[in-house]
């Protein structure tokens, strides 16, 4: 088990109050822990793997002074005796030059080249005149000019990545770099997923009054495919009990976490409230937080469960706001908070008091490189339309009422798992 459970709160109060998102999201983060399993695998799978440990350097980076450009190499010192040198052999990379130099003496060296003993600097080759075996040089050199030196970036034993990294395209440069042909990673965490609702169908099929896709479960999923995550598809389940704790009790068994769209309301027929109040305990079901106030989390007897809204905007903000940060530290993800950033709203916003809001903007800079932002237009929590015309959020404060053009506001670029 890697959650800890906090105090028990009754689903079935609808006077419960609802919490602040700073509030529940706190209290999620707190309730569970990372889960323990790691492996190792091959470098060339580790893409979007989380790291299980801390990354020593096993040398020296560069492992060897080098040359930075296409020039000469040599003593800078011995400039203040004569201008010209006698080139006496080449350093190329991966064929360094085996001796050692001498006063008034350079090699010819390219970019990335070991730096021959007894030189200090390389000159660019743009800032020397060639006389056969010899050169003149017209212009100052500094010591270690355009030299790469031996451990300036990493000492053998520095941490170069931390325990909880998850690892990117860069990070996969690095670590080939240093010669690491596996990696130690935390294994993907088990997700089981399903809408329910008596008016959704799967795609392809005709729609009969009344109904409507589920395009819920479609994006949930690919937003965890851009997490650590290894998602099981349980697909829909209509608005039954017995089916729906059916659903719950094969999750729990299969799935480190559990998340369902859809249910979690106050209708008459929103049964997932009614069957987590018995296989589990829901901490907090409502969070002040606009779209996807009606929003669930705790836990069954061996896994995790998030409820998410049925509307669509509202199941994608409350997965990217609640439910991914929760997953990334499941899954060992180091914390890494989004960074807000003041821009310009260039046109009018409506607010209420009383939610944190995520309203849907585009954000650009003007003519002079200023940040600003304007509204995609209707913010309904089933119009997705004015998701994908979004790259960000505007984050209004809860106690924030309307926004004037011209006001600045803090807004949030997406994330990865709701860009590209």
């Amino acid at each position: 088990m890697f959650f800890n459970a906090m105090s028990y709160c009754d689903i079935s109060n609808s006077q419960h109050p609802m919490l602040a998102y700073e509030t529940a999201l706190q209290e999620a983060l707190a309730s569970v822990s990372v889960k323990s399993c790691s492996t190792s695998i091959p470098l060339s799978q580790a893409l979007g793997k989380v790291l299980a440990c801390d990354v020593l350097s096993p040398m020296d980076m560069p492992p060897f002074s080098q040359s930075a450009m296409d020039g000469y190499a040599l003593l800078a010192q011995d400039l203040e005796s004569s201008n010209e040198f006698r080139v006496v052999g080449k350093s190329f990379a991966g064929h360094p030059y085996s001796g050692a130099i001498t006063s008034g003496e350079c090699v010819r060296i390219m970019t990335g080249a070991v730096l021959p003993e007894g030189c200090d600097s390389v000159i660019m080759q743009e800032k020397v005149t060639v006389n056969g075996d010899s050169i003149t040089i017209d212009s100052e050199v500094k010591a270690g000019q355009c030299v790469r030196a031996k451990g300036h970036e990493y000492r053998a034993g520095d941490v170069v990545l931390k325990r909880g990294t998850p690892i990117s395209a860069r990070h996969i440069a690095l670590l080939a770099s240093m010669g690491f042909k596996e990696v130690e990673v935390f294994e993907p965490l088990t997700v089981a997923i399903f809408s329910t609702g008596d008016e959704l169908i799967e795609l392809g099929e005709p729609l009969a009054a009344g109904q409507i896709y589920d395009s819920n479960r479609y994006s949930l999923i690919a937003q965890l495919e851009k997490l650590n995550c290894h998602v099981l598809d349980y697909g829909i389940i209509p608005d039954c009990v017995s089916q729906i704790e059916r659903a719950f009790s094969q999750a729990n068994s299969e799935a480190d976490v559990v998340i369902t769209s859809g249910g979690v309301s106050v209708g008459e027929a929103d049964y997932t409230k009614e069957v987590l109040d018995k296989l589990g305990n829901i901490e907090f079901w409502k969070v002040a937080v606009k779209p996807g106030k009606p929003l669930a989390f705790g836990y069954l007897s061996d896994s995790v469960f998030l409820g998410l809204p049925g509307n669509p905007v509202s199941a994608m903000v409350t997965f990217d706001k609640v439910a991914k940060p929760v997953l990334k530290k499941l899954a060992g993800e180091a914390d890494s908070p989004q960074m807000l950033l003041g821009a310009t709203c260039k046109t009018p916003l409506r607010k209420n008091v009383g939610r944190l809001e995520f309203q849907r903007g585009f954000a650009a800079t003007d003519e002079r490189g200023n940040l600003i932002v304007e509204t995609t237009g209707g913010q309904g929590s089933g119009m997705v339309g004015s998701m994908c015309a979004a790259n960000c959020y505007i984050v209004l404060p809860q106690m924030q009422g309307n926004v004037a053009a011209g006001e600045t506001v803090m807004i949030e670029l997406f994330a990865a798992n709701l860009q590209a």
